[in-house]
């Protein structure tokens, strides 16, 4: 046994490859040893701005010898079948076995040097390493069969145990020698075996373990914090990119003009961490503090000033920039800045931005105007919905695309207008994704639904609608922040509402199947949604199943009451007593009682569903009766089905659903009595038409609630 190092050495590798790269440099070099038989042990993988590495441990020196037998073809095939099979083995054929007229070859392969394999499989693995993007280089850049990395490859290093493993890509020999920090170093630094690699290169300043790397930095950044008497605002994401940009990383703080805090702090940060990827920190009151901490790759002589001072004068001037921006978008007011908007193409067959804005307006004032958003004032709906979208085209936003709405926000109150409409710009693309912020606010909630309605009744109006993994337009997530809006404020829309509002306002004519397509989207986005929070889909499918049904609040709290009672005793027995209704009905269609309309129908048993049957069925048994004496279980369910249907129709009319449970949980012991005492197949017609109508009543009654038949057991 003997343990593997490989070291891949080029120039700088953008920081936002490097954790995949490690990754992909596992994953890959251990399929491709497997392809040989070889198991390696533990592999450790790093990776720093100039070099990608791993350390497999326990690798044996030779792969074990195997025996691997084939099948040929037949024994009467033509020659060229046998000659192709013999070159394909490498056997004559008196070495073949003729087993019931087929010939089969037993090949006998030696264990392979594992020094042998790893010089083939390396450089097949860096031939096919999958970056994101790749280059050419050099001379051999002229073919277009050379070798395509990252950035140009300066070294291998390949060490199996104490020996190099022979071979070279592209001209690059392996060897045991790399480099060091790029200043702190001097000169070439040999491994001697893959345990010495990893102190060898600390040595020369190199710290090649990506997460020692990371708690340096962050350990660092927390003590100059505390020490300057302010605390680091954590970012992960941003320890991450430091650590991806240095091998020797050394945290600084620096200082800037607090004048500089006049602008809104969400500027300020992400001038800090998009553009300069420095750390921001905020005072003991919470409030964003002029200082920052950047990461250096070196020991500065002087302790780091010059770097400070040097990084100091960069952000003065991407905050100036910012304050100017700043200054210059609050000299027009955002009225102004939306007439812009018409310049803008929202989608050629949707129009413009402006376009967009006006049907978002006429949303989001019906929307309040009928009280669908209790509590919000539709003139004021309407306002914030027409400067929402204006802050798109100010210098701030221009700049720094991530702070759209929000400036809107800064912009709107600065302006005095009223603080429900700067609260509704600045919130109205909430939420954005699971986990964020839901508006609760009316005006707010108004133009926020307005707007992703609008964007996805839009979509599927042009035929643009997502297709497997395809969302260009975001339509998923905007059906996500529509079912979060509704479902916490309880707002009673209706799809078919909205889509008729939407027609309305956009004036258009849209296909018939766009209502079908937007429920269904809907009932698979709420599936989504609810299975977080342990809602069953096949309930929400029951619910759906009745058709009619597009008020989200009103089919959630349906749902949400038939998956408490369906875990209840009560509700798996008479989920049973359905079901073995319902399968009784499959086999035995009642005559006689299929109304004249039903004639023609594929499926017989469609119409015994209908409650409009049962109900025929019920009116009929109580006019004219059954025409003979009742079994005592036969007549108690009827009894049972009398007293129910009534009581569930008025839960369901009053949208107690869970009231409506209850009413059908009444049914559960007459129908365990039924099947239990009375035969529904009876010879006699007309008791084996009466008992096929009472299932026939059941199974509407129950229909009333949900399609029994799409839950699952």
């Amino acid at each position: 046994m003997a343990n593997f190092l490989l070291e891949l050495r080029c120039e700088e590798i953008p920081a936002r490859m490097q954790a995949k790269a490690s990754e992909d440099l596992a994953r890959l070099f251990r399929d491709k040893l497997a392809e040989s038989g070889l198991r390696p042990g533990e592999i450790m993988s790093y990776v720093t701005p100039r070099r990608l590495a791993l350390i497999a441990h326990d690798l044996p020196m030779a792969t074990d010898a195997v025996s691997e037998e084939y099948k040929g073809p037949r024994t009467s095939a033509p020659p060229q079948a046998l000659e192709g099979f013999l070159r394909k083995t490498g056997l004559t054929q008196d070495q073949l076995e003729d087993r019931d007229g087929i010939w089969f070859a037993l090949v006998e392969k030696p264990g392979r040097a594992t020094a042998d394999v790893l010089a083939e499989a390396i450089p097949a693995i860096v031939r096919a390493f999958p970056w994101p993007k790749s280059m050419r280089w050099g001379d051999a850049s002229l073919s277009s069969g050379s070798l395509r990395w990252v950035r140009p490859l300066q070294g291998i290093v390949a060490l199996l145990g104490h020996d190099v493993v022979p071979f070279a890509i592209e001209g690059v020999a392996a060897g045991n020698a790399t480099v060091g920090h790029r200043f702190h170093s001097r000169g070439p630094v040999t491994i001697t075996s893959p345990e010495a690699y990893v102190t060898a290169l600390e040595q020369a300043h190199v710290i090649v373990d990506q997460e020692q790397r990371k708690a340096i930095i962050r350990g660092e950044a927390n003590r100059l914090a505390r020490e300057a008497g302010l605390e680091l605002i954590p970012d992960e994401g941003l320890v991450a990119e430091n650590a991806g940009l240095t091998e020797w990383p050394v945290p600084l703080l620096g200082r800037f003009d607090p004048a500089f805090l006049e602008v809104p702090p969400e500027v300020i940060q992400l001038t800090l961490r998009i553009n300069q990827k420095y750390f921001v920190l905020r005072d003991g009151a919470g409030k964003l503090a002029n200082a920052f901490i950047c990461t250096a790759n070196i020991v500065a002589s002087d302790g780091g000033a010059a770097i400070v001072a040097g990084n100091g004068k960069v952000l003065a001037a991407r905050l100036s920039d910012a304050r100017f921006f700043w200054e210059q978008d609050r000299k027009t007011p955002l009225a102004v800045q939306a007439q812009k908007l018409g310049r803008i193409t929202f989608h050629e067959k949707l129009g413009t931005v402006a376009d967009k804005v006006e049907r978002v307006a006429n949303l989001a004032e019906w929307l309040a105007s009928e009280g669908i958003v209790p509590d919000c004032d539709p003139a004021l709906a309407r306002q914030a919905a027409e400067l929402c979208k204006a802050d798109l085209v100010t210098e701030m936003v221009g700049e720094f695309p991530e702070l759209q709405g929000l400036m809107g926000g800064y912009y709107a109150r600065a302006e005095g207008l009223p603080d429900a409409v700067a609260d509704a710009i600045r919130d109205h693309y909430k939420p954005v994704g699971q986990g964020d912020d839901v508006p609760t606010d009316p005006v707010t909630v108004a133009v926020s639904l307005a707007d992703k309605l609008d964007t996805i009744i839009g979509f599927f109006a042009i035929d643009e609608r997502p297709t497997g993994s395809k969302d260009p337009f975001a339509l998923r997530r905007a059906a996500l922040g529509c079912i979060a809006i509704m479902s916490t404020a309880g707002l009673r829309l209706g799809l078919q509402d909205a889509l008729g509002w939407w027609r309305h306002s956009a004036n258009q004519t849209l296909p018939n199947e766009t209502y079908d397509n937007l429920l269904d989207f809907f009932a698979d986005r709420l599936k989504v949604q609810q299975r977080e929070a342990g809602v069953r889909h096949d309930l929400i499918d029951a619910v759906f199943a009745l058709g009619g049904e597009d008020d989200l609040v009103r089919l959630l709290a349906r749902v949400k009451a038939l998956q408490a009672f369906v875990g209840t005793p009560d509700g798996a027995n008479l989920l049973a007593g359905y079901k073995r209704a319902a399968n009784i009905l499959k086999k035995e269609r009642p005559e006689g009682i299929k109304p004249e309309s039903e004639a023609g129908e594929e499926d017989p048993g469609v119409a015994l569903t209908d409650p409009d049957v049962a109900e025929a069925i019920r009116v009929h048994d109580e006019n004219v009766g059954p025409g003979y004496e009742p079994e005592p279980a036969e007549a108690a369910l009827m009894a049972a089905l009398d007293a129910a249907e009534p009581r569930a129709d008025a839960a369901i009319e009053a949208e107690d659903f869970e009231g409506a449970m209850a009413a059908l949980a009444t049914l559960r012991a007459p129908i365990d009595a039924f099947f239990d005492a009375v035969t529904v197949n009876d010879p006699d017609e007309r008791k084996r038409n009466s008992r096929l109508n009472l299932l026939t009543r059941i199974r509407a009654a129950v229909h009333k609630v949900a399609d029994f038949s799409r839950i699952e057991s």
